[in-house]
């Protein structure tokens, strides 16, 4: 475990994800609580992007300039109080008001919010997660599902075209997928799951073509149980992937190899993060309990410039 200084961005957020670098340098979140998109700038100051509704989750840039955000339908919101006499908002269970899980695409400027898909071959999404673009200009995105009092979905990983024309499921099942990543090369897929604590890298034989896989490693648990669960990542320029850490709150680095360094962040679900600023070289990432946007600027790695 290593800890570092870090700034607070900004506050008061409703359960923000998804942070992006916008081509002026502001940062998009999504606050999946408010069903909106907001935008940062680097002084903090925030206003609104776009209203999606639901629950929006992962964002992309795509090659159009368009935001392409993972919309999970909406959560069942309860407050608890966190352990410093605070309140924290958290994420439950599918809501009376879901809407169904989408992929919807945000225009460059916001004003326009359209559903992209909604189904694939008939059956239909269920609370998409994350995104990432790859060199083709294609996306994969995860479908972590959603959970009912007596059941929950079973869901996998999915490969689309931004023009609505082409989805197609190329992994299934897995166990709650969510964070999702290509490595520098693009030649493997990385998948987070989120019960099982797992990172899984998956062989790219082709563009959207899925081969072997194997699992990386398991993030490191918190005391006093040694459990830790899985939510966004990013990938940085040396390959290591960031997972944002459940329950042990946090951010951990996992090299190719499976190697582990845990850096713990003040607040129990971490969810997101994204490399912004000159060179890469400022680690944002998303407080969402705490509705918190902070920023690691002596974080030890560069970030990997994503497709779009």
């Amino acid at each position: 475990m290593i800890t570092l200084d870090f700034r607070v961005v900004t506050t008061g957020l409703r359960f923000p994800e998804g942070p992006l670098e916008l081509p002026n340098g502001d940062i998009l979140v999504v606050e999946i609580a408010a069903g909106c998109l907001t935008r940062i700038t680097p002084a903090g100051e925030k206003s609104l992007f776009a209203t999606t509704g639901g629950g929006p989750n992962g964002a992309a840039l795509g090659p159009d300039g368009a935001v392409y955000v993972c919309q999970n339908g909406g959560f069942h919101w309860t407050e608890r109080p966190l352990p410093d006499g605070t309140t924290g908002l958290f994420p439950g269970e599918q809501p009376e008001d879901y809407i169904g899980g989408q992929i919807q695409r945000v225009s460059p400027d916001g004003s326009e919010v359209t559903t992209l898909y909604n189904n694939c071959d008939g059956e239909r999404l269920k609370g998409p997660n994350d995104i990432v673009f790859d060199a083709e200009g294609n996306f994969y995105f995860t479908d972590h599902g959603k959970t009912r009092p007596r059941d929950r979905d079973r869901t996998g990983v999915f490969y689309a075209s931004p023009d609505g024309k082409m989805i197609k499921e190329v992994i299934f099942p897995m166990e709650g997928p969510n964070g999702i990543g290509l490595s520098p090369d693009g030649k493997t897929l990385y998948v987070a799951e989120t019960p099982t604590g797992r990172l899984y890298a998956f062989d790219l034989v082709g563009p959207g073509e899925v081969g072997m896989r194997r699992v990386v490693a398991t993030v490191p648990g918190a005391p006093p149980f040694n459990f830790a669960m899985c939510d966004s990542l990013v990938v940085d320029a040396e390959g290591n992937v960031i997972v944002a850490t459940l329950v042990n709150g946090g951010l951990t680095s996992i090299s190719p190899s499976g190697e582990t360094t845990h850096y713990p962040c003040p607040d129990v679900l971490t969810t997101n993060a994204c490399f912004a600023g000159p060179g890469l070289g400022t680690l944002y990432a998303t407080l969402s309990t705490t509705g918190k946007l902070i920023a690691f600027d002596n974080w030890p790695t560069k970030g990997l410039k994503l497709n779009c």
